[in-house]
């Protein structure tokens, strides 16, 4: 344990900084260190964390409940690249004028559409809702796999 006019005066003919690293300890420790490396690697290791970090979009994929299959293959593709891509994807299954009798079609179908994108590495982020004419789900890229 050194005296704080003896830690600073070493801290002087070395050329270093006395810097406080647990200031509510008893007594408080210091460190010697280049305050300015310190901080010029404290600024890269916070550079590298943004590289390495992810973003992901959400798209959107709309469908109906009558699509012809060769439509769907399209979409279901456009989906497929989504989620390679790591983007969260929003299906949605739009309904208009007499569709709305027979939703349970409908629903089959995005059940059937559901079960598809997630063969091609995604898992369910938010089940399938109703919400007015449409029925809505979310899927995210499974973790791990890209």
């Amino acid at each position: 344990m050194l005296s704080l006019d003896e830690a600073i005066r070493i801290a002087k003919d070395k050329g270093l900084d006395l810097v406080e690293v647990s200031p509510n300890a008893d007594p408080p420790v210091v460190r010697l260190i280049d305050y300015g490396k310190y901080k010029y690697t404290q600024q890269k290791k916070a550079n590298e964390a943004r590289k390495k970090q992810t973003t992901s979009n959400l798209k959107e994929i709309q469908f109906r409940p009558n699509i012809d299959t060769h439509d769907l293959g399209v979409k279901l593709r456009r989906a497929e690249a989504f989620v390679g891509q790591g983007d969260k994807v929003k299906l949605i299954m739009q309904f208009r004028g007499r569709e709305m009798a027979n939703k349970n079609v409908g629903l089959e179908k995005f059940d059937q559409i559901i079960k598809t994108v997630m063969d091609f590495g995604a898992q369910i982020e938010s089940e399938p809702k109703f919400m007015g004419r449409r029925i809505i789900a979310i899927l995210s890229p499974q973790k791990g796999k890209k």
